[in-house]
């Protein structure tokens, strides 16, 4: 059997529980790995002090953005390619993996331009004071500047995870994590680059990346062929991307909004209370990574079996990948509670206030990530099933519709513990829409029963 056709086994007939893990197990550690390059990054940069730290963790919500684009088309595709292969259609497959790769990096170049241009401007907006600014300045210019690279390695590791190689997506970011983490100390320290040398090290770890998914297409081991003439926006092909590209960008752009909006509001309390938003932003990044890495497994299962019109084995995808991304969650979420003291501690040496309000933060977002995973298996299957109004609602509902009346309201009434609790609110009343919506969607689906 030749190893296209093993791809479309796992999808349709391995079991559920192996499957997932065949496919979820090396997303999840390829996202646990993106996520420590943003985590390396803060560790190595809280040595230099709390102003550059504040740097950083302002420019953050501004990369996030970008890769947005690369998630807009990515994850746009995926959805779409995993029930095209479902119903055994490779041909427009194929013209949508190529739309989807070309398009991300067309509109990421005009993106970053614009981004480069307006920069001071965008970094006021996101809360950079006149302490930190040159900083941030320093690292981002070189950090935004070479993100073309990682739009196209996000919109890659989308479209190879919807075809099953999963592998080979957590390989492309295991080796640039790998580098970054060699180099950090390197350029940050041992040359003295400050960090720039932070920025510098995560651009040559994402061209790495870069380098893997262009052997991966030129040595033809993808299902898709990626020509140039496949190219094509008509015939539903760009809709259909939009369509779930869209909710994920916007999913994508209200997370880095709700970061930006912690941030500013923190920046009332001075330096010490944005730089602790670093650390614990970038902490609960790594959990929610986690989980989209398994999902990402999820996604192309859920996606074939409902192309295919196979619904006891997508019901049964369900359950299954909300039992194991609960269990996961709680673990995460009781295992930073307890050691918050001693993970914030890492981050910095000599600022106690950074500290302090870090645990509190950390422990705060520790408690409702506990139920990250229920609510965000629901988002995804919505999405993969084409459902993109439910989808774009509920992935909507934790950092806009729900957080955004929190971080207004709560911080009036209690201060900073308010900023701190913006969150945990938030995702509490996401958790109560989307046990409704689910109890809904159960009723009025006639084709299977979800969670029975």
């Amino acid at each position: 059997m030749n190893e296209q056709n093993k791809k479309m086994q796992l999808l349709g007939s391995v079991p559920i529980p192996k499957a997932l893990l065949t496919l979820g197990l090396p997303s999840m550690a390829g996202m646990l790995i993106n996520a420590l390059y943003n985590l390396v990054d803060t560790y190595f940069v809280g040595g230099l002090g709390t102003n550059q730290m504040g740097a950083v963790t302002v420019v953050f919500p501004l990369g996030q953005i970008v890769v947005g684009l690369g998630l807009l088309f990515g994850n746009g595709a995926a959805a779409y390619l995993s029930r095209l292969l479902g119903q055994g259609d490779k041909k427009t497959a194929g013209r949508v993996a190529a739309t989807a790769l070309y398009s991300s990096v067309g509109i990421g170049v005009i993106a970053i331009a614009l981004s480069l241009v307006f920069m001071p401007f965008i970094l006021k907006l996101l809360g950079a004071r006149e302490d930190i600014m040159s900083y941030a300045l320093n690292y981002s210019y070189i950090y935004i500047g070479f993100s073309i690279f990682n739009i196209f390695n996000v919109t890659m590791n989308n479209i190879v995870s919807s075809e099953g190689a999963t592998k080979t997506a957590m390989y492309a970011l295991l080796c640039g994590a790998v580098l970054n983490i060699v180099l950090d100390p390197i350029l940050i320290y041992a040359l003295h680059l400050g960090v720039a040398g932070a920025a510098i090290a995560t651009a040559l770890s994402q061209m790495i990346s870069f380098t893997i998914y262009l052997i991966y297409i030129l040595r033809k081991k993808s299902v898709f062929s990626f020509r140039i003439s496949e190219y094509c926006i008509g015939n539903g092909v760009m809709p259909e991307i939009l369509k779930i590209g869209i909710p994920t960008l916007l999913f994508q752009i209200l997370t880095s909004v709700s970061i930006a909006m912690i941030n500013k509001a923190a920046t009332v309390y001075g330096t010490s209370a944005l730089a602790a938003m670093g650390p614990v932003t970038k902490i609960m990044t790594v959990g929610t990574l986690i989980v989209f890495g398994f999902l990402k497994g999820f996604q192309p299962i859920a996606g074939f079996s409902y192309g295919a019109g196979n619904y006891v084995r997508l019901n049964e995808a369900i359950r299954i990948s909300i039992l194991m991304s609960t269990g996961f969650c709680m673990v995460f979420g009781i295992t930073s509670f307890l050691l918050a003291p001693h993970i914030v501690s890492l981050f910095t040496k000599d600022d106690l206030d950074m500290i302090r309000i870090g645990i509190f933060a950390l422990r705060a977002n520790s408690i409702s990530f506990m139920l990250f995973g229920f609510y965000t298996v629901y988002s995804f299957l919505f999405l993969v099933m084409g459902k993109a109004k439910e989808g774009c609602f509920l992935g909507a509902c934790r950092q806009g519709i729900c957080f955004l009346p929190a971080i207004l309201i709560l911080p009036r009434l209690f201060g900073l513990n308010g900023i701190l609790f913006a969150q945990p609110v938030a995702d509490i009343l996401t958790v109560l829409i989307t046990i409704v919506m689910a109890v809904r969607f159960q009723k009025d689906t006639h084709d299977f029963t979800l969670l029975r």
